[in-house]
């Protein structure tokens, strides 16, 4: 089975970026695939470099750099979403005017489209809010 996720929980705040990330690992496990994972409204904050949590927490922006290493999952973040919420590249940063930016490789800001692309390359699409 091949599997896509939508992201909408904020690191920290919201039980859905963890689930999420549980229930990525849990189907790989058992033979399945993520064929991406997009990152939608509060759950763009999940691509944020600057989130230092103690050490003794889960890192979850790492847990999916690690997800994306292993199994080479797509980590989409919702360009529009990110801006707004002060989660830019450093093009996009560039591109505002800005000096600072805290998105880099393996996550990607990209539009809705993506998203619409990876509900039909996928046999089940699953909403984590």
């Amino acid at each position: 089975m091949e599997y896509g996720l939508l992201v909408m929980g904020a690191p920290y705040r919201s039980a859905a970026p963890h689930s999420a990330l549980r229930f990525a690992q849990s189907v790989l496990n058992k033979g399945h695939h993520i064929k991406g994972v997009f990152f939608y409204q509060e759950g763009v904050h999940n691509a944020s470099q600057l989130m230092t949590p103690p050490q003794d927490e889960l890192n979850i922006r790492e847990a999916w750099v690690e997800l994306h290493r292993q199994y080479g999952v797509s980590l989409d973040v919702c360009i529009a979403a990110a801006l707004r919420r002060g989660v830019m590249s450093e093009s996009e940063a560039k591109r505002h005017g800005q000096v600072n930016f805290n998105l880099e490789s393996p996550f990607e800001l990209t539009g809705l489209g993506q998203l619409l692309e990876l509900q039909q390359r996928c046999d089940r699409l699953i909403t984590f809010a």
